[in-house]
Formats: structure tokens, C-alpha cells, sequence
């Protein structure tokens, strides 16, 4: 039997039908359906939901932590700038660095001059400071700073007006217009102006309208920059003595035997000359008060040494009490013309505010404590200068 099987035949495709004898070709093979799927109705199958990833977006942390970081820096390194640019000494000599400020002078032209003079370390750190102060209009004067001083500490004194030389100038109670102009021209620490120039050129000089100077002025202490002149002393003592006497007026008395204001300022210029007591300035007001209101005459030596001017070589003598002076109250009724020393605001205020009380006479002790015995009988009173004589007797 041989080996070799019989080879299966070859199938042919079939050949396609030619088309029918009209030549209408054939018609289309249907598709087949596809088999049903049975649906599962024991539970409905999930259905899948499709989440799309958003656009990646490129990362901006890294930029903002950047930005962070240097706004940082910049504000320590700031900081750190003004700590120390303003807590750092300044250089100055032993005897301290002055300074002085001109009149309508700024405060960026006094930063250049302590610039120029190698006292501030930095002008852009200073005017830093003084916007973010504010400070006030500059003072005008000396300033004078001592070692040691930080920047701060010298731009907080400018701002403020801290460490301006002031000098001071102490006018006592009772002081004549005269003493006054004196102790200025002594002073070296003020502009002299008025040098030659007679009380009535100095009035004028003032613009004040009285005809005499004293009695004008209050008696004070007052402190002035270096270099003021002595108009405007004279201005700054008659503004405070008007101001004083004004609103003393406006507040006096009732039945007070003065027609004006300058009255009253007389009459306190004789108790500040009559007494150095304060206590006992009202009742001697009142004394005088009520010897003006009776028609006596007030017969106070002060008023009698103030006539005799500088002829008075510190004795009244019975000559001088006889004597015809518009200040001798021994010889005029009423008040003398003009005050006759600068009273003082006690003084002042026991003029329009006098004791009640009889007493017309008044004559001091004698022991050494400035005070008086006041009596309202001219016998009591006569008594009264007998004890006082046997008391400097005693002594």
C-alpha cells in the first residue's frame, strides 16, 4: 500500500452568478444580526465615568517665595540701616559742638551745616527721621551738644527745641526803670540797641504809648537765647506787666479811689516799695486806700526819695520832706504822677485787693522782720514810733 494519501481536492470559490438575462444586478446581502445579548437583570452594571485630568498649570510657589524672600531681606537690611545709622555717636569735641540757628532758618539747611561740619553721619537717615517726627518750626538760638550723643538723640533735641543756651536774667521786685536799663547794658549775653538813647526814644523805640517808663515793666526771671536785644526784652517785660495789670483791673474792688488802671499801678508801686513782706501788702494797700478816700495825704518816703533822684545819698532829711517835688506826698494830695518802681504781680493785686480794716498809719517795728504796726489813731501811732525808735536804739 503506498505511502502516500490521496490529496484532498481543491474547492473552487463559486463562481458568481452572472447576472439574469434583464441585467438587474443582485440584490444586496442582508447583514446578519448580531446574536442578542442578554441583559442581566439581577444587577445593574456600573457604569464607568471617564475623568479627564485637568491642564497642568505651571507652578507659581516658587515665585512667590522668591518675591517673599527679597521684600524680607530689604526690609531687615533696612532696619538694620536705621538702627544703626541712628544709635551710632556722633563725633564731637569735649566742650561739646554748637550750634546756631538763624531766624527763618529751615531744617534741611541745618542738616547742611551739620553736614559741613562733620557732625551728621548721613543726611538722607536724618530727614528720614524729622518726616516720619514731624517735628514743629525750628527753634531759633544756640543749641549746644555735649559728648556723648547719639544721632537719634541729637536729632530728637533739634526737633524738639532741647539744648538751646538759654540765659537768665532775674529783675527784682522794686526795681527802678532806670536799675532796669542798667542790668541790660551789663549784660554781655544781650544785643545792645538802645545804647544813647533817652526814655522817651526807648518808648518810642517800643511802641508803647505811656509817656514814662516806669512802673511799665514786670519784675521777673526770665530766660532769653543768647544774643536777644535788649527791644525785645523791654517788649517781652511790657507785654507781662500790661497783661498782669489788665486782668487785675478787670477783677478789682468795688469803691476804689482810682480812675484808671495806671492808677492802680501807682499806688502798687508804692506798697512793693513800702514792704518786701507779701503778707503784708494788702493791709498796706488798705492804709493808703483809705487815707486817699479821707482826703489825707499818703506821706510815704518812697514817693519822697523817688523825687529826689539821684541826690538821694540814702538819708531823708527834714529838708527833703519840706521839699516841692510832683512825687513828694508830703506836699501833693492824691497819687504821684507816674509809679515810682516796677511792682511786682503781688503788688499789683494788693492794690485792687486792700485789707478791710480803720488803720491809717503804719510804722515798721523795728526788730528785724520787715513787718509793721498799723493803727488807726494818730496817738496809737505816735506810740507805735516810739517803740520803733527804742528798738534801733536797742540794737
Amino acid at each position: 500500500m503506498s505511502d502516500n494519501l490521496p490529496k484532498k481536492p481543491v474547492r473552487k470559490p463559486a463562481a458568481k452568478k452572472a447576472a439574469n438575462a434583464t441585467g438587474t444586478p443582485p440584490k444586496p446581502r442582508k447583514p446578519r444580526a448580531k446574536p442578542a445579548v442578554a441583559k442581566d437583570t439581577s444587577a445593574a452594571a456600573p457604569k464607568r465615568v471617564v475623568r479627564r485630568k485637568p491642564p497642568v498649570k505651571q507652578s507659581t510657589n516658587g515665585v512667590k517665595v522668591g518675591i517673599l524672600g527679597a521684600l524680607f531681606f530689604i526690609v531687615l537690611f533696612s532696619a538694620t540701616w536705621v538702627y544703626w545709622g541712628l544709635y551710632q555717636h556722633v563725633e564731637l569735641p569735649a566742650q561739646g559742638y554748637r550750634l546756631n540757628v538763624e531766624r527763618g532758618q529751615t531744617f534741611a539747611e541745618t542738616l547742611n551745616k551739620l553736614d559741613q561740619d562733620g557732625v551728621l553721619p548721613s543726611q538722607t537717615l536724618a530727614k528720614i527721621y524729622l518726616k516720619m517726627v514731624k517735628p514743629k518750626a525750628l527753634q531759633t538760638g544756640t543749641y549746644l551738644f555735649k559728648p556723648p550723643l547719639t544721632v537719634l538723640k541729637l536729632l530728637s533735641q533739634l526737633s524738639r527745641g532741647d539744648g538751646l543756651m538759654m540765659n537768665k536774667m532775674t529783675i527784682i521786685e522794686g526795681t527802678t526803670f532806670k536799675q532796669l536799663r542798667t542790668q541790660l547794658v551789663h549784660n554781655v549775653d544781650v544785643k545792645h540797641t538802645l545804647n544813647g538813647k533817652n526814655d522817651s526814644e526807648v518808648l518810642a523805640l517800643l511802641g508803647v504809648p505811656e509817656t514814662h517808663p516806669e512802673g511799665l515793666f514786670a519784675p521777673d526771671t526770665y530766660i532769653f537765647p543768647p544774643d536777644e536785644s535788649d527791644v525785645k526784652i523791654l517788649k517781652r517785660l511790657y507785654q507781662q506787666q500790661q497783661h498782669i495789670l489788665q486782668k487785675a483791673w478787670a477783677n478789682r474792688a468795688p469803691n476804689l479811689p482810682y480812675k484808671t488802671a495806671y492808677d492802680a499801678l501807682i499806688m502798687a508801686s508804692i506798697v512793693e516799695k513800702e514792704t518786701g513782706n507779701k503778707i503784708e501788702r494788702p493791709e498796706i494797700a488798705g492804709v493808703f486806700v483809705r487815707r486817699l478816700q479821707q482826703g489825707m495825704r499818703l506821706q510815704t518816703d518812697p514817693t519822697v526819695i523817688y523825687g529826689l533822684g539821684d541826690s538821694y545819698n540814702g538819708n531823708i532829711r527834714k529838708a527833703d520832706l519840706l521839699a516841692f517835688t510832683p512825687y513828694n506826698t508830703y506836699r501833693i494830695n492824691g497819687l504821684p504822677p507816674t509809679p515810682i518802681a516796677l511792682p511786682s504781680k503781688a503788688a499789683i493785686e494788693a492794690a485792687v485787693h486792700p485789707a478791710a480794716g480803720d488803720a491809717v498809719y503804719f510804722v515798721a517795728k523795728g526788730d528785724g522782720s520787715g513787718t509793721h504796726n498799723f493803727s488807726a489813731t494818730l496817738s496809737q501811732h505816735n506810740q507805735a514810733v516810739n517803740a520803733y525808735l527804742q528798738a534801733r536804739k536797742g540794737k
